[in-house]
């Protein structure tokens, strides 16, 4: 095997570390498309839903890392990881025969779909936040309702009538559900490093 002299040794070297870079590069092109790629969707479904877009990217982060195929354990569909039930209720609201007829006969397909998914996972956030729009660090409870359901959020955030609302650790340490807390966490952890970053803009990983 023929031994490469010293000069052509540090070609090579050179070359691989140049491919290496190039590699890189490449994925991280790549990952911030792969994370950006439904900000518009979000962006115009966060709007009508009057929530900030920032708190359902987070979400989307957190439930699918933008996989619009994934399903869930439980049989949640999509970006935002909506249920049967939940879409049935949305189209039951909607009254629109074509979608209800569609969710009874065949709701994978219209789950799947990442823009009616984001819509459908947005109607149901703004539908949980009525709860908590007047409260201090809303979010957490939104997000705890959004994961182990409303009545159980309600009942981590219950007070006696004279005493302050929980704060979001307050609340957060009350949640007994260790994967909850766990979702919680991360949830707003990604939300607030957003809301940190200049200008409001995307994390950059």
């Amino acid at each position: 095997m023929p031994v490469l002299k010293r000069p052509a040794l540090a070609v090579v070297i050179i070359s691989i570390i140049a491919a290496a870079g190039l590699a890189a590069v490449g994925l991280y092109f790549f990952n911030q498309y792969w994370i950006h790629r439904f900000d518009a969707l979000i962006a115009r479904q966060a709007s009508v839903y009057r929530l900030d877009p920032d708190l359902v990217w987070s979400i989307i982060y957190e439930e699918t890392y933008f996989s619009p195929w994934k399903i869930g354990e439980d049989a949640e569909i999509g970006l935002m990881q909506v249920t049967p039930t939940v879409g049935r209720e949305w189209a039951a609201e909607t009254g629109m025969r074509e979608f209800a007829q569609q969710m009874s006969r065949d709701p994978k397909s219209l789950l799947a779909e990442p823009e009616r998914n984001i819509q459908i996972g947005c109607w149901y956030l703004e539908k949980i936040s009525k709860a908590y729009r007047d409260l201090p660090d809303a979010e957490a409870r939104m997000v705890a309702a959004y994961n182990a359901g409303p009545s159980r959020a309600a009942e981590w955030n219950r007070v006696a009538p004279n005493q302050a609302p929980l704060t979001s650790a307050q609340f957060i340490e009350r949640i007994d559900i260790p994967s909850t807390r766990a979702y919680v966490s991360s949830i707003l952890a990604r939300y607030r490093e957003l809301k940190d970053a200049e200008g409001g803009g995307r994390p950059k990983k």
